[in-house]
């Protein structure tokens, strides 16, 4: 079944199930599309998969989450653009660009005063960043017009559709959740004032972009911490969405407080399959292509999880900073499962302050290996990637990037 094609409501075909999530890839240039990204693209997409999305495309600068985000506002990046679309889309390919913005998740190195729903600070994370400000009704109104505007260049430069990032902490995450939002407005009280600005956003980027591009959105199941966004809730968006008519749901779960994204229980990851009890009971809301990301590692667990019939495609991220060929050599029946090993120094200090930063810097290191050509390293140490970081932005870099 992975190697079934999909065809969407608006007709878009993926010619295969597998969905290469979306990983921070840092590889900008002062927030511009880079040849890197180019590259690193061109690697994917010639790797087999079906629908390839980007990592975060910020619509502003204040939305910005780290240093080397690209950020979409206008088009002045429009010829690099279109050179990412090309070389994204070979081989039939999907390539989905992911829209965000940060909110109050953005760092203090990159914003000494960052918004959000309400000015609530993120929990024990004061080191990293400000507490922000709520955001004024004008504001909110701004923000929906910029994603609109952001997913209109994504389709002007040849992308096949975009991504709304609704999970993880960030902005939108932090409208949903009644920890962050304590808003007494339209955008905040009941679940349906909290997903007025989701909302908004899909019908502005639809109302904006022409009926063929698909327009999806990343949720959370829930944010896994006491008084935010839970599953119940979550279920009654993917409703909500569902009947608006939107093209494809992704979940994951979990935000800066809570990474449930980077874990789960052993039963989980036994099964591989992180969010899947989740995507029963999303099933029995909606029918819009529904994909789960989080956990897939062996061919088994994914045709399996095909099999069942609660999802549609499987979200596949990490693996494919290892085996960018992921989904021909399941084809060719050469792949062999990915071991992820922890990413640790064996410092124990080092490991508990900075496992997460060095964790995905290690990720990030094998993207830029395949942005210039070169394979990725299994064997990349731990040190190596402190160091790198130490040195390309000193001791504000373990601040500034995702923790």
């Amino acid at each position: 079944m992975l190697f079934e094609s999909f065809t969407f409501k608006n007709g878009k075909t993926a010619k295969n199930r597998f969905f290469k999530s979306a990983m921070e890839e840092q590889l900008a240039v002062h927030n511009h599309v880079s040849d890197k990204l180019v590259k690193l693209y061109d690697t994917w997409a010639k790797g087999g998969a079906g629908i390839l999305v980007t990592g975060n495309v910020m619509i502003c600068q204040q939305g910005k989450g780290s240093p080397d985000d690209v950020v979409l506002s206008d088009d002045g990046d429009l010829p690099m653009l279109k050179k990412w679309a090309t070389a994204g889309t070979q081989d039939n390919t999907l390539l989905i660009m992911q829209i965000n913005h940060a909110g109050k998740q953005s760092p203090k190195a990159l914003n000494t005063e960052p918004v959000a729903p309400s000015a609530v600070p993120l929990s024990g994370m004061e080191s990293f960043f400000n507490p922000p400000r709520a955001l004024t009704i004008p504001e909110i109104h701004t923000l929906i017009e910029q994603f609109a505007k952001t997913a209109q260049l994504a389709e002007q430069a040849g992308f096949s559709g975009v991504q709304i990032h609704a999970a993880h902490g960030y902005l939108i995450s932090q409208f949903l959740s009644p920890h962050h939002n304590r808003r007494d407005d339209e955008y905040g009280g009941s679940l349906d004032n909290r997903m007025r600005f989701l909302v908004a956003i899909y019908e502005a980027i639809r109302a904006a972009v022409q009926p063929e591009f698909l327009v999806g959105v990343k949720l959370n199941s829930a944010d896994f911490q006491k008084g935010g966004f839970d599953e119940s809730e979550s279920v009654q968006v993917i409703a909500k969405l569902s009947e608006l008519g939107i093209d494809f749901i992704e979940v994951s779960g979990g935000n800066y407080e809570s990474p449930v994204m980077l874990s789960s229980k052993a039963s989980s990851q036994k099964r591989e399959a992180y969010f899947l009890d989740y995507a029963q009971k999303a099933r029995t809301v909606s029918q819009v292509p529904l994909i789960i990301t989080g956990g897939f590692r062996s061919q088994n667990a994914m045709n399996d999880a095909l099999t069942s019939g609660e999802l549609d495609f499987v979200g596949v991220a990490r693996p494919f900073a290892l085996v960018p060929d992921l989904p021909n050599q399941i084809q060719a029946g050469t792949y062999q499962t990915v071991e992820l090993k922890p990413v640790a120094t064996g410092v124990a200090k080092i490991d508990e302050k900075m496992g997460s930063v060095l964790e995905m810097g290690w990720y990030m290191y094998q993207m830029a290996r395949m942005g210039v050509g070169k394979k990725p390293d299994p064997n990349t140490s731990a040190w190596r990637i402190l160091w790198r970081t130490l040195w390309q932005n000193g001791k504000a870099g373990l601040k500034s990037s995702r923790v």
